[in-house]
């Protein structure tokens, strides 16, 4: 009895310890995989059905070359990647890209509050005696109170812990989904092939699945995440490990709810042009269950990626001045105020959430350009990483993703034109 005890206990501490080694990986997993994520997904497969899955692809594999890269700079020279850019390239151009990513950040808080508070208040029709709805700008106000009060005390880990749970709970109905309405095999191969999609904003829907998957946001997060864990040379192969986990993950969790759109609404013709059109890819699994699941998946994942989003600018002030993330300072809680603010703009002066959610994944790739090339120059330079110099290979795949970078700012800047357009 004791040793299959023992047995159990050594087993328990494996599992333990892997979960804790990858948990990076499944940070960065758990903040692509939101709303913004879900809502591009089922837009792509409903309008394009799987005819974009090669953006998907690729936008998957270049974000783990540069995951890969910003943690090899980060563990070299024991600094965040931001730091390590006002170091060797001065503030002002630091300070061009905190306020890039800041731009991508308030931009994402505006779209994700737009569709959860949208779905919510589509979903209160329930709700009412007479059939109507509730105005989303009170399910905005709700969810930016709880999010700043959890922030303001400090109790937003279990929370967080607990929405992830349930994020993932929607990504499994969602793959489950797949195996009911598989697309046929040749619209799969022929979405492996590059091309712009004819008709409607395509330009905008690519630069959304570059933007919600290989995020700037992300990426500098990653290397917060890299540097708190104190990470060493000796760590390469767990951080290479916990990078192609979190890549497999986000890959199978994105295409399933593209292809479940693909399956269900693109046959019939439906487009997401109202966020609770969304539900229509988990009927044929949940049923008249769909909305529940979904309205449930949706606010969970609009909370935990707006909760990143709000404390972004006090991490990024943190790294530009390589201090202390102390988040009770007052500076910091006035910044989180303001940036919860944000998420009122839509629900006081209305637009379209789905499209507004969209755009705001497409303005990330316009700042990925610069980062790319930081990075290697950074890595190439022998007195910054000595003989940790890039080889190769790494300077083969960062050229590539710098390449596919620039064409996906350009893919970015069209399809937020045809945005404003509609305007």
């Amino acid at each position: 009895m004791n040793n299959k005890f023992s047995a159990f206990l050594g087993f328990k501490k494996k599992i333990i310890t892997l979960a804790s080694s990858i948990g990076p990986g499944i940070f960065i997993m758990g903040y692509i995989i939101g709303t913004g994520s879900v809502t591009t997904m089922v837009s792509s497969g409903a309008k394009y059905g799987m005819s974009l899955t090669w953006a998907l692809i690729m936008s998957c594999i270049f974000t783990y070359v540069m995951i890969t890269a910003i943690s090899k700079c980060t563990i070299i020279t024991g600094q965040t990647l931001l730091y390590n850019f006002k170091t060797y390239f001065g503030r002002w151009v630091t300070i061009f890209i905190i306020l890039s990513l800041m731009t991508t950040s308030i931009t994402s808080i505006i779209g994700v509050m737009a569709i959860v508070s949208d779905v919510v208040s589509e979903w209160s029709k329930a709700l009412t005696t007479n059939n109507t709805v509730i105005d989303p700008i009170w399910f905005a106000i709700f969810f930016s109170l709880i999010l700043y009060y959890l922030f303001w005390n400090g109790k937003h880990n279990f929370f967080l812990k607990t929405l992830a749970v349930m994020v993932g709970l929607m990504g499994i109905c969602f793959i489950v989904s797949v195996f009911m309405v598989i697309p046929e095999p040749s619209e799969v191969i022929k979405g492996l092939v590059p091309k712009v999609a004819a008709g409607g904003n395509s330009h905008l829907i690519i630069a959304g699945i570059v933007g919600t998957t290989m995020a700037s946001v992300v990426l500098m997060t990653r290397s917060i995440l890299v540097h708190e864990r104190g990470w060493s040379v000796d760590d390469f192969d767990l951080e290479n490990r916990d990078a192609i986990i979190s890549m497999v993950l986000t890959f199978l969790v994105s295409a399933a709810i593209m292809a479940t759109a693909a399956g269900t609404m693109f046959p019939r013709g439906i487009e997401v042009d109202k966020a609770i059109d969304m539900v229509h890819s988990l009927e044929p699994l949940a049923g008249r269950f769909a909305v529940s699941i979904f309205v449930t998946g949706i606010i969970c994942a609009g909370l935990s990626s707006l909760f990143p989003n709000f404390v972004l600018l006090p991490w990024l002030i943190c790294d530009y001045m390589n201090i202390q993330r102390n988040m009770k300072r007052k500076l910091f809680r006035v910044i989180v105020f303001l940036m919860a603010l944000n998420g009122l703009v839509v629900p006081v002066f209305g637009g379209k959430p789905v499209l507004i959610m969209i755009a705001s994944q497409a303005v990330s790739p316009v700042v990925m350009p610069l980062i790319t090339i930081f990075l290697i120059i950074l890595l190439n330079n022998k007195k910054i990483v000595g003989k940790y110099k890039n080889g190769i290979l790494m300077n083969t795949a960062l050229a590539t993703t710098l390449i596919f970078s620039l064409f996906m700012c350009y893919s970015a800047i069209i399809g937020l034109k045809g945005f404003l357009h509609t305007f």
